[in-house]
């Protein structure tokens, strides 16, 4: 998931040991796969020509690993040569005499393995496409049409406190999708917009953030770097956030509607997540098509961002925005009278 070669599930880890973690998932796919197997060969006497086929399928992974590591490492060309045609030779005699099996249950190993491997392929595939996008722009040039809108008295507050999650890393850029959906899809005036970034580190149990005020009282980025064994519980740890800045004095978050305001009612917290959808305006090369539609199918089956950030429900509202790669050039629409 990491690596962007499989769709983003849930993980639990189930004690304090290093390295034990459960994905339940995985192990619904280990079930399935298990019976299945068991319901076709019934006996293991049976399982010989696809069990022989996987052992030397490993093999061949192994050494081609072995291969990149030893090239990562800078061994000697020679040495490496040597050492990795040794292998291969041998691997492949194995995997010679094991193709006659393969019409003897030896396929259902390729099956798998092809079914495995068409996910992450699709997954990193679709993920490159995407980034040929221009997702990112400048929270600079769009700062002041925020902070106007803030102060428009004209168009219905949408919430008190507004807050999107971005996955851009640079504090100084924000994605076009968001600023699309405050300025364009529906106007969304906000007394305070904030920006809630997560970034999950090498270790295991950090717990610490960072907050940028980008436009006092109006703009305010909140960077989370959380550890991998951390839940990404966003919507508890923002509280916890906000209850530090209004202690410190740095921002004040009772709401500004004059009825509330001198009651001291806190203002409301609206979370927005937006979920990308391929749109209709792409003109993409037909294996480009392929792998996008295949890619949003299998993300219906994903854990979804609000789930995944540990978001209430009662507080998050879902949009959707269409991803649009490749436009059409040109549009041959003529006007008649």
């Amino acid at each position: 998931m990491r690596l962007n070669l499989w769709p983003k599930v849930g993980v639990k880890y189930p004690s304090e040991m290093k390295g034990q973690l459960y994905i339940p998932s995985t192990n619904w796919l280990l079930l399935a796969g298990c019976i299945g197997v068991v319901l076709y060969f019934r006996e293991s006497i049976n399982m010989e020509a696809a069990y022989g086929l996987a052992i030397v399928l490993c093999m061949l992974m192994t050494t081609t690993l072995l291969n990149f590591y030893m090239h990562m490492k800078r061994y000697n060309p020679i040495f490496i040569y040597v050492v990795i045609t040794i292998y291969l030779v041998i691997e492949f005699a194995f995997m010679a005499a094991n193709l006659s099996k393969f019409a003897h249950g030896g396929w259902i190993t390729l099956l798998i393995a092809s079914v495995l491997m068409s996910v992450m392929a699709i997954w990193f595939l679709a993920k490159k496409i995407r980034n040929r996008y221009a997702d990112v722009v400048k929270l600079a040039d769009h700062q002041q049409k925020l902070v106007d809108l803030s102060n428009d008295d004209s168009i219905p507050k949408y919430a008190t406190h507004l807050v999107y999650m971005t996955g851009a890393n640079n504090p100084e850029e924000i994605e076009s999708k968001v600023i699309y959906s405050i300025l364009q899809k529906r106007p969304k005036r906000a007394d305070i917009y904030w920006f809630v970034h997560v970034d999950v580190m090498d270790e295991p149990y950090r717990m610490d953030y960072k907050v940028t005020h980008v436009a006092a009282d109006d703009i305010i980025r909140v960077d989370f770097r959380l550890g991998f064994r951390v839940a990404p519980r966003v919507n508890l740890m923002f509280r916890k956030v906000v209850e530090d800045l209004v202690k410190n004095k740095e921002v004040d978050i009772t709401s500004r509607y004059e009825s509330l305001n001198k009651n001291n009612i806190i203002g409301d917290f609206k979370f927005v997540v937006i979920e990308k959808f391929l749109s209709y305006e792409n003109e993409l090369p037909l294996f480009e098509k392929i792998i996008l539609n295949a890619y949003f199918f299998l993300k219906r089956f994903s854990l979804s961002e609000a789930k995944a950030f540990g978001l209430d429900s009662s507080s998050v509202k879902i949009e959707k925005f269409p991803m649009i790669i490749n436009p059409p050039k040109d549009c041959n629409l003529h006007r008649i009278s």
